[in-house]
């Protein structure tokens, strides 16, 4: 049915943005290991949101119901497990507005009625989702009739379950945006901008400054010139505890022994490939050889002599190399390649083409397009008007406008039928050939300068590591998990053998660690087990598997969600302390120098020059020449001109600073001022007021006990 295959092609994006991805890797027999107990409700818990319990077995069926959406959506049979992630995240979140505001929607009696949902689907205005999937693909404009026909259909059972699953989802999307909508629309309205709001807004953004000032750096302090105690740091840390607020994570210190191929490996790989050499050059099948016994599929492309590797370009361009002729082997990185050349003819560089797209979306659409394009062709062969025939049938209607023109292309602009029928073609030839866009008929029109290109067709054997290199690396590995089962073992072991020892530190829903494939099971482990356990899989081994390394790790640290323990944040907090203590310093030094100066004349005793800036205004985010310096910024859009400040204590150290003129600005559109403002209040209601419900509530996510 068409108006389906509209529904996933042209809602795809528009969907997708809403509903996200991902589907379940969870095995219900991780469940069962624990018993029977297992099945109790708090373990079968994904998470906890404002006091109610969300249980995996309806969690997992969202998630499985997004992820065949997403599917259908982009036309894929399977998605992989970062795809999953998404989606599961995805369900998630809607989880949560879904609790979170729901209650709210309920409490100011906010819905969506059943006219409104007609009206959006089939009314004067309908949502964009809908008017995309049922617009007629050769007016573009809205279809009502098909959405009623797809309706009916929906009712009495026409569609298929998997369809209308993915078309109630768009329902329940366009429900939520509209709920959405009027909720925020009704807390912007409580947004009123003053006209005094306005006129300090305008008048701040206006008035511009340009000043003097001199700058003296943290960095200008040296560190023995000032004493830090654990007394300084401790009152530090507990005055500014918000500042240490974090997510749990774990810190995990981990060996790698990687799996690449040895020296036999490469031998091997070499041996093979000089075998096949002889049965390479005497194919006469290269395509289908190449296909059979390479690493890397043959790839149908032309090229021109500086386009090749420089040995090949120089063997075929300039020893002459003939059709047939195979080069090599030869070693590039872990691959070994034999090169033959299987074409050689005088093409053009560029050509200039026209076409016309013919587009369907099922086989019987497919058949009478074929049978169009076949007619067309007959009809511009015996002399119609080919632009005319593309301004009244191309469904390509950047191009139909201009007669079906697309100008002058090269290589590698075009997908591969289109492109090669376009510099196959004779000038003013039509030829007509099928893409993933539909049926083209393609006239070249004109062909540039003839050039010698070629196609080369590359065998290749990449070096892998074999069975017995895997377990010559994991006896290795083995050993070390075998003597070393303490974290004082291990790090003792590591520092014996001189092995590198990485670090990373991960959140609990994190799936993915730097320079380790898969690394999902590994997080998990760390959130299993004690601080200083050796990890382990869910095999009972101190072995990972993850791509092609072997992996040991040890659980180093663990932070829970809150205030980060101090120990945990030390560094932190003495860098901080140290910012503050040199700006005490260099605060003090300049006031000094400002009780003897009425001015900026001081700077000299400073050891510093006197530097300018501007303009800025209220408004300004940085200082040119200073950086991002907001109490700056602050002061001296305050002062007057020759007004000398009092020490700024800044970001990167500490300023004196003196207006030398001021632009007050003219002109001030208090109006327009206000729109604007309100206008951004609008906006930020959009994307704050569902945080600000968010973080009123508790909400505690145990999915990485299952994910």
């Amino acid at each position: 049915m068409a108006t389906l295959q509209n529904i996933r092609t042209k809602a795809g994006l528009l969907v997708a943005i809403v509903i996200g991805l991902s589907l379940a890797a969870f095995i219900l027999g991780d469940l069962l290991q624990g018993g029977s107990s297992m099945f109790q409700r708090n373990r079968l818990e994904v998470g906890v949101i404002d006091g109610e319990s969300i249980q995996y077995p309806e969690f997992q069926q969202e998630v499985e119901e997004l992820g065949e959406i997403f599917k259908q959506n982009y036309g894929q049979s399977q998605l992989d497990d970062n795809t999953w992630a998404q989606v599961r995240d995805q369900a998630w979140q809607r989880k949560i507005a879904e609790i979170v505001m729901g209650e709210t929607y309920e409490d100011l009696g906010i819905e969506v009625s059943s006219d409104e949902l007609f009206d959006m689907l089939q009314g004067s205005n309908p949502h964009q989702i809908v008017r995309q999937i049922f617009s007629n693909p050769e007016t573009g404009q809205f279809d009502r009739n098909a959405v009623v026909s797809f309706l009916k259909n929906l009712e009495t059972g026409m569609v298929a379950p998997d369809q209308r699953a993915y078309w109630l989802n768009i329902e329940q999307q366009i429900v939520e945006e509209r709920t959405q909508g009027k909720y925020t629309n009704m807390v912007a309205q409580g947004l009123y901008v003053t006209g005094d709001q306005a006129e300090a807004s305008a008048t701040a953004g206006s008035k511009s400054v340009n000043f003097d000032y001199i700058a003296l750096p943290h960095s200008s302090v040296a560190d023995e010139d000032i004493t830090i105690t654990d007394k300084d740091l401790r009152d530090y840390y507990n005055a500014n505890k918000e500042d240490y607020e974090s997510e749990a994570s774990r810190r995990i210190e981990y060996i790698t022994y990687p799996v690449e191929p040895s020296e036999k490996d490469f031998a091997e790989a070499e041996e093979w490939i000089n075998d096949i050499k002889a049965d390479f050059e005497e194919t006469d099948n290269t395509i289908q050889f190449v296909d059979t016994n390479s690493d890397i599929a043959f790839v149908d492309e032309w090229n021109k002599k500086d386009d090749l590797p420089e040995a090949i370009g120089t063997w075929i361009f300039d020893e002459g190399a003939e059709v047939g002729a195979v080069y090599g082997p030869y070693k590039e990185s872990e691959t070994f390649t034999l090169a033959k050349l299987y074409k050689s003819e005088m093409m053009p560089d560029s050509v200039e083409a026209r076409h016309i797209l013919l587009q369907y979306n099922t086989q019987a659409e497919a058949f009478a397009a074929q049978q169009l394009a076949d007619s067309l062709k007959t009809m511009i062969e015996n002399g119609a008007d080919f632009a005319e025939l593309a301004r009244t049938n191309s469904a390509d209607q950047g191009s139909a406008i201009n007669g079906g023109e697309l100008g002058w292309f090269q290589r590698g602009q075009m997908v591969k039928p289109f492109e090669n029928a376009a510099f196959n073609n004779t000038t003013d030839s039509v030829t007509v050939v099928a893409s993933q866009f539909g049926i083209h008929l393609i006239q070249t029109t004109d062909r540039g300068d003839l050039s010698r290109q070629v196609q080369v067709a590359y065998l290749t054997r990449i070096v892998v590591p074999s069975t017995r290199t895997y377990q010559n690396v994991y006896s290795k590995a083995s050993q070390f998990a075998g003597e070393n089962t303490t974290s004082e073992a291990f790090n003792a072991a590591v520092s014996e053998q001189g092995l590198t020892k990485r670090v990373a530190n991960v959140g609990e829903n994190d799936r993915a660690i730097v320079g380790l494939e898969s690394a999902r099971p590994l997080i998990r482990a760390a959130y299993e087990a004690k601080v200083n356990d050796i990890l382990t899989n869910n095999q009972d081994s101190r072995i990972f598997e993850l791509g092609d390394n072997f992996v040991i790790a040890v659980l180093a640290s663990a932070t829970e969600e809150g205030i980060a323990p101090f120990d945990n944040v030390k560094a932190r907090v003495e860098l901080a302390v140290t910012k503050e203590k040199k700006a005490e310093l260099l605060i003090e030094k300049a006031a000094t120098a400002l009780n003897e100066n009425a001015d900026l004349a001081g700077a000299a005793a400073l050891d510093t020059d006197v530097q300018n800036a501007g303009p800025v205004n209220f408004n300004s985010f940085s200082v040119p020449g200073m950086g991002v310096e907001p109490a700056v910024i602050g002061t001296v859009t305050t002062l007057e001109v020759d007004e000398v400040s009092e020490p700024i204590a800044g970001n990167n150290g500490v300023y004196v600073v003196m207006p030398t003129s001021v632009n007050e600005g003219v002109g001030v559109d208090v109006a327009a001022e206000k729109m604007r403002l309100a206008q951004t209040n609008t906006y930020r209601v959009g994307a704050e007021v569902f945080n600000v419900h968010r973080n009123s509530v508790e909400i505690e996510d145990k999915r990485a006990k299952f994910y």
